[in-house]
């Protein structure tokens, strides 16, 4: 194992020194803050509409993707087409209903907005949930490998499960349990509606956090409320969960002071081993109307042929999509994600110039996907990553972008599960060529690993990579950049304010950042090595099973 690690090194250093005399340097510099802005203009542009699926921001969205992938001599990705259609199932509850909380001291009813955000998940439309039983299940979390199951001898079929946000282990900060203070999978939302879904319940609320989740109640309202997406296929479309929701911590505390429970000591209850679910005694109510629609929307699909090895593949993962208009804002309505994700859809665009202006054409071929429904749960890349246009076990690796550095140069750069797979080596060889560090994600216990596109590939085996912007800041060092990051999450994350700002915004760090996802696709793509998931990680079995 230690040979075959110093030839594995060995063998990236050869890619380093062969890089400086084949244009690669050359194309890396045509990365430009020009070139970034333009994009980014464009896509983050009133005129794009917040880039909601299925609407006019959509249609603009993804011709002028196309457009340009063409115009830059990319082949379409789909056959003759560049797009990839995703079936969807639209579900639009009206807005002004309530939940209801009922018991022998008293009854709570919860504003949708202000004190719940909600929905069905199942093609329903007329919900009527009548006297549901409340059960509070902890983490709502059966996780046989941790030795843990909150629905253990429970049945909840019929009934409404309360959840809490993240997982024991940041809970307690206890490193042997779970992973500790780094979220895993099953302290995700979408785990914990579709956990609870298996297990038959009518409704689920998870009760928000800002530290545990985190994002601010604010996120919840704009991410959650109103129109939500699901893939046609998706098991929780065809089961009895009539109600998924997410209610203010406030109101949580309310609901367990009904049931006669401290919060604090109980919710502290629930992170330690042993803890068993509590019948709180109340009863839950909701009546409300669905529009539901079936509908398509799209992946942005292009595709840059290589020489030798083409049949192998290199992706390069960058959701369009954001959160569109919400007409019921006063003032600014309009979420251009332009952070999010406009500046790693021009990244996208500006790599793929720079693979175009390579002197000799690449060994393996190179796809450059704009992904839709990210914010809806990652649904278009999961799509993908189901119905592949291109064989699994001939994609080498995925590199995820998404929401670049504004901030100015950094030292570090950041990767979500740092560790995981052998894509860190490449990765780590390329910055550290100039002069940079690697360090694992500053912020586990947000989940991001689980937050992004390259998860889905994850989940099927393929080796995937998110890096992201450090927090070592060239110039105001590591305290600034932290306490600035927190500081423009809180204000502008999955808020109208998430504006292009080429006044205030610093790209000399962005472009740094751009030229290293197109380095480390480079050298992938000019290997004969296929990097593989370290052992012990969940998805080494599946990555071993379909290559052979």
């Amino acid at each position: 194992m230690r040979y075959y690690n110093y030839l594995y090194l060995a063998l990236i250093a050869a890619f380093l020194i062969s890089c400086s005399g084949n244009g690669v340097d050359k194309a890396s510099q045509s990365i430009t803050e020009d070139g970034i802005k333009e994009y980014i203009a464009v896509l983050a542009s009133d005129d794009f509409q917040g880039r909601f699926p299925g609407t006019l921001g959509e249609e603009k969205t993804i011709h002028y993707l196309s457009e340009q992938f063409s115009s830059l001599g990319l082949l379409p990705g789909n056959g003759d087409s560049y797009f990839q259609e995703v079936p969807l199932m639209k579900i639009t509850p009206e807005t002004d209903f309530t939940l209801n909380i009922s018991g022998k001291k008293g009854s709570l009813t919860l504003q949708y907005g202000p004190d719940f955000i909600g929905g069905t998940p199942t093609p329903t439309e007329k919900v009527n949930i009548s006297g549901s039983d409340v059960i509070f299940v902890g983490y709502g979390i059966n996780a046989p490998e941790y030795q843990w199951n909150d629905y253990e001898g429970l049945d909840v079929r019929g009934k409404t499960v309360v959840m809490l946000v993240n997982d024991p282990g940041y809970a307690t900060q206890d490193s042997a349990l779970f992973t500790g203070n780094a979220m895993t999978y099953y302290g995700r939302w979408v785990y914990k509606y579709e956990e609870a879904a298996r297990q038959g319940a009518a409704a689920a609320i998870l009760v928000h956090e800002t530290k545990a989740a985190s994002y601010p109640w604010g996120v919840v309202e704009n991410s959650f409320k109103g129109t939500k997406f699901y893939l046609t296929s998706d098991p929780i479309t065809k089961s009895e969960l009539l109600l998924q929701s997410w209610i203010t911590n406030d109101n949580a505390r309310k609901l367990f002071q009904m049931a006669g429970l401290d919060f604090d000591a109980t919710t502290q209850m629930a992170a330690q081993r042993g803890f068993k679910p509590i019948e709180m005694k109340l009863k839950a109510s909701a009546s409300y109307s669905n529009r539901v629609e079936y509908m398509s929307s799209n992946n942005v699909i292009a595709l840059l042929p290589g020489s030798s090895r083409k049949d192998e593949y290199i992706i390069y993962t960058a959701h369009w999509d954001h959160l569109g208009v919400n007409p019921a804002l006063k003032g600014d309505s309009i979420f251009n994600g332009a952070l999010d994700n406009a500046s790693g859809t021009a990244a996208l665009l500006e790599i793929a110039k720079a693979f175009k202006s390579l002197g000799k054409v690449q060994d393996r071929s190179v796809l450059f996907m704009s992904v839709t429904c990210e914010e809806q749960g990652l649904l278009g890349s999961h799509y993908y990553a189901e119905n592949p246009i291109y064989p699994l076990n001939k994609t080498v690796a995925v590199i995820n972008m998404d929401a670049l550095n504004i901030f100015g140069r950094t030292h570090d750069m950041a990767i979500s599960g740092y560790g995981y797979n052998e894509l860190d080596d490449y990765a780590k060889a390329v910055i550290e060529s100039k002069g940079r560090y690697i360090v694992g994600d500053s912020r586990p216990e947000s989940g991001g690993y689980y937050r992004s596109d390259h998860f889905s590939f994850a989940k099927v085996g393929v080796p995937s990579i998110n890096i992201s912007f450090g927090s070592d800041n060239v110039e105001h060092g590591k305290e600034w950049a932290e306490t600035t990051l927190l500081k423009w999450i809180m204000d502008n994350y999955h808020k109208p304010s998430d504006n292009y700002e080429p006044e205030t915004w610093k790209f000399d760090g962005m472009v740094e950042d751009v030229q290293v996802y197109f380095e480390l696709g480079y050298k992938l793509s000019t290997t004969d090595h296929f990097p593989n998931w370290r052992e012990g990680t969940f998805y080494k079995p599946i990555r071993d099973a379909m290559m052979k």
